[in-house]
C-alpha cells in the first residue's frame, strides 16, 4: 500500500454506508453521481454481475436469495449466534470454518452454489465507496479510517480490517462510531465546543447496533489541541432499527392473517414496507401500509401510538444501557452534568426515541448535525488528524472490559482495567508455583468477575524452557498491549533465562451483546462474593508455598531444634494445611481473617527455623574444601 494520497473516512453501516473527506474545505460526505450521500449496504450477487447499493436493493424483491443486506450483523459471528435472525433474512446463512457465519448464494442450472464470507460482502461495499471517492477526488484512494460500533469485540474488528484489506484499502485506524460522532460534534459546533470543558453523551441508534458513549471534551490551550477522552462505553450489538422493522413487519403479518392472507411468500416485502411505514410515522400520526398478495392488496392503517407501543421495550433497553454507562463513568465525571447529548443513526429520528432521551438526560438532544452523516464526518476528521493535516484535536478511546491473566487457584489478575485509555500497555510480574517447574500456561481472560471461570477466555499460550528452580524464584514478566485499533497483544518473558513467548489475541468469535450485559450485571451482583472467593484462592495458593518450604526445612533440621518448638511448628503446619484443604473443598466455609492470621503466625514462628537453616548452610560452606 502506498503511504501517499488522501485518507478517507468510511462509516460502514448495517443499513447504509458513507464515505467522507476532510480537507481545506472542511469535512464533507462524498455523494454519488446522482447526488445521493448514502450507499445502501446491500449487495446482489448475480450469476453474471455483482451490484452494490441502490441497484442491489432494487433486486431484493425479484431475487431475494442472492441479495445480501445487513451483513454487518454477521461480521465476526458464528452461524449459531446469528440463527435467531434467520426468519428475517432473505438469504441463507451456513456455518463455515470454526462454525463462523457464511452466506450461501444459490446457483442456477449447472452453476453450483457459492459460499461467501461476510468480509467479502463488506469488501464489495467498501470497494464501491472507494470508487466513489476516487471519482470525486480525481486520484487513487488507498487508505481509510473505518468506524465500528463501540462494543465491537476483537473478532468483529478484525473482520472489519480484513474487509478493508480485501477492498484494497489500508485501514489506518478503526474508530468507534460514537467517538467519531463526538469528534464531528466538537468540530461542527462552530468551534464553541472546543473552548470550554464539557461532558458529551453520544446516543447512536443505527440499523443494526446501539452504542452509547460518555466523553469529556477538554478545551485547547495555547498550541495544545482540544481532545476527547472517552469515560465510558455501553450498548447492544444486536439492537437497532432493523429490530423495529421486524416488530412492525410482524404486526403487518398479523393484520394480513386476520384478513385471511398467507404472507410467508412476501416476508421481504413486509420488511421493506415496515421500514417505509416506520419512516413515515416519524413525521405523521398514522400511515397506511400496502401489502400485496396473490389475491389483491391489503392496506392496514398503523398509528404512531401503535408503533411506539411495539418498540417501547427496545427503546427502554437503550435507556438502560445509558443508565449503566453513566454509572460506569460516574467516578470520572465527579458530579459534572451532561452538557450535550448528540443523536446519531437514522433510528434516532424516531419521536419516541428523542422523547425518551430528553426525559432521561433532562436536556434537549443536539440535532444540528445530520444523524446519518455525523459518523462518516467524524471519521474523515480523524483521517485528517492521522494524515498530519490537522493538529487541533485528539481522540482518546477506552477498553470496554478489563483484561487479565488466570492465576493459581483460578483467580484473575487484572492487568488492564475497564475504561483504560487506549492505546494501553501494562506489565505484571508472576512466578512459578511448583519446585522445578519449567513451563507456565498463561490464560488470557476478559471480564469484571474475580474468578477466571466467570470471565471470557480470549486465548492461551505456554512459556516453556524455564530453568528448574524452587517455586517462587522464577520472574515471569507478562506484558499486555492494546493497540490503537483495540487489538490485544500479550507477551511473557522469564527474566533470569530470557525465555519469551507471545500471543496476538484474536478470538474466532467475540462477545455477544447478551454476554457483555451479563458480565457487567453479574460483576455488580456478585462483587462481595467474588472478592471473598478470590481472597480464599489467593490465600490457598500462597499458603501452599509456605507450607511446602517450611515443612521441608523442618524435616531437614528437626534434629537441631528444640522438641517443643518443632512440635509447635508441626501443629501450626497442620492447622494451615487444614485451612488449605477447607479452602479447596468449599471457599464459602472459610474465615479469611482466621486463615490470614494463621498463615502470618506460621511465617512468624518459622523465623527461628530460618535462622537454624542459614547457620547450617554457613557451616556447610565453611567446611567445604
Amino acid at each position: 500500500m502506498t503511504a501517499s494520497g488522501p485518507i478517507v473516512g468510511i462509516d460502514l453501516g448495517t443499513t447504509n454506508s458513507l464515505v467522507a473527506i476532510a480537507d481545506a474545505r472542511g469535512p464533507r460526505v462524498i455523494p454519488d453521481d446522482a447526488g445521493r450521500a448514502t450507499l445502501p449496504s446491500v449487495v446482489h450477487l448475480g450469476l453474471r454481475a455483482v451490484e452494490v447499493g441502490h441497484d442491489a436493493r432494487a433486486r431484493a424483491h425479484a431475487d431475494p436469495g442472492r441479495t445480501i443486506a445487513s451483513v454487518k450483523r454477521l461480521m465476526g459471528r458464528s452461524a449459531a449466534e446469528v440463527s435467531a435472525d434467520a426468519p428475517f433474512r432473505s438469504y441463507e446463512v451456513v456455518p463455515g470454518e470454526h462454525g463462523s457465519a457464511r452466506v450461501r448464494v444459490p446457483g442456477e442450472g449447472s452453476a453450483p452454489d457459492r459460499v461467501v464470507t461476510p468480509e467479502e460482502v463488506s469488501a464489495m461495499i467498501l470497494r464501491a465507496l472507494k470508487a466513489r471517492a476516487e471519482r470525486a477526488l480525481g486520484e487513487p484512494v488507498t487508505r481509510a479510517v473505518i468506524t465500528v460500533p463501540a462494543y465491537f469485540d476483537d473478532a468483529q474488528r478484525q473482520a472489519t480490517r480484513a474487509a478493508g484489506q480485501l477492498a484494497g484499502l489500508d485501514v489506518v485506524r478503526l474508530v468507534p462510531e460514537p467517538t467519531a460522532a463526538a469528534l464531528a460534534y466538537g468540530i461542527g459546533a462552530g468551534g464553541a465546543a472546543s473552548r470550554r470543558p464539557s461532558t458529551i453523551v453520544v446516543y447512536d441508534l443505527g440499523g443494526g447496533t446501539f452504542d452509547v458513549s460518555v466523553l469529556r471534551l477538554l478545551p485547547a490551550t495555547g498550541d495544545e489541541p482540544f481532545f476527547f477522552r472517552v469515560l465510558g462505553v455501553g450498548g447492544d450489538t444486536r439492537l437497532g432499527g432493523d429490530d423495529f422493522d421486524r416488530l412492525l413487519a410482524a404486526r403487518l403479518d398479523a393484520h394480513a392473517r386476520a384478513g385471511g392472507v398467507e404472507t410467508s411468500d412476501v416476508r421481504t416485502d413486509l420488511l421493506r414496507e415496515a421500514e417505509r411505514v416506520k419512516i413515515e410515522l416519524s413525521a405523521r400520526e398514522a400511515a397506511r401500509a400496502r401489502v400485496e398478495h396473490a389475491g389483491g392488496v391489503l392496506e392496514p392503517e398503523i398509528t404512531r401510538a401503535e408503533f411506539e407501543e411495539l418498540i417501547a421495550p427496545l427503546v427502554e433497553r437503550t435507556i438502560e444501557s445509558c443508565r449503566r454507562t453513566l454509572l460506569q463513568a460516574s467516578g470520572e465525571l465527579d458530579g459534572a452534568p451532561v452538557d450535550a447529548v448528540v443523536l446519531v443513526g437514522g433510528s434516532s429520528r424516531l419521536p419516541l426515541v428523542r422523547r425518551r432521551v430528553q426525559e432521561f438526560f433532562g436536556i434537549e438532544p443536539y440535532t444540528a448535525l445530520d444523524p446519518e452523516q455525523v459518523v462518516a464526518l467524524g471519521a474523515a476528521v480523524q483521517a485528517q488528524i492521522l494524515s498530519g493535516a490537522r493538529r487541533d484535536a485528539l481522540l482518546l478511546d477506552v477498553i470496554p472490559l478489563s483484561l487479565g491473566i488466570e492465576t493459581a487457584g483460578g483467580g484473575v489478575a487484572k492487568i488492564i482495567m475497564q475504561n483504560a485509555t487506549i492505546p494501553a500497555v501494562a506489565t505484571e510480574m508472576f512466578s512459578t508455583q511448583v519446585d522445578g517447574q519449567t513451563a507456565i500456561r498463561l490464560t488470557v481472560v476478559q471480564g469484571e468477575r474475580e474468578m477466571a471461570a466467570d470471565c471470557r477466555t480470549l486465548g492461551e499460550f505456554h512459556l516453556r524452557g524455564i530453568p528448574p528452580m524452587p517455586a517462587g524464584l522464577a520472574q515471569v514478566e507478562v506484558k499486555f498491549l492494546v493497540d490503537a485499533n483495540g487489538v490485544l497483544h500479550v507477551s511473557a518473558r522469564e527474566r533470569r533465562s530470557g525465555k519469551a513467548a507471545s500471543l496476538q489475541v484474536i478470538p474466532t468469535h467475540g462477545l455477544s451483546a447478551g454476554e457483555i450485559e451479563r458480565i457487567e450485571r453479574e460483576s455488580l451482583a456478585h462483587a462481595r462474593e467474588d472478592m471473598t472467593r478470590r481472597r480464599v484462592a489467593d490465600l490457598v495458593a500462597a499458603a501452599r508455598l509456605d507450607v511446602g518450604w517450611i515443612g521441608a526445612s523442618l524435616e531437614r533440621h528437626r534434629a537441631a531444634l528444640d522438641p517443643a518448638y518443632a512440635a509447635d511448628l508441626d501443629a501450626r503446619l497442620a492447622g494451615v494445611r487444614a485451612l488449605i484443604a477447607s479452602g479447596e473443598r468449599d471457599w464459602r466455609g472459610v474465615d479469611t481473617g482466621a486463615f490470614s492470621r494463621a498463615k502470618g503466625d506460621l511465617e512468624q514462628a518459622s523465623l527461628r527455623l530460618q535462622e537454624v537453616a542459614i547457620a547450617a548452610s554457613l557451616r556447610a560452606d565453611a567446611s567445604s574444601p
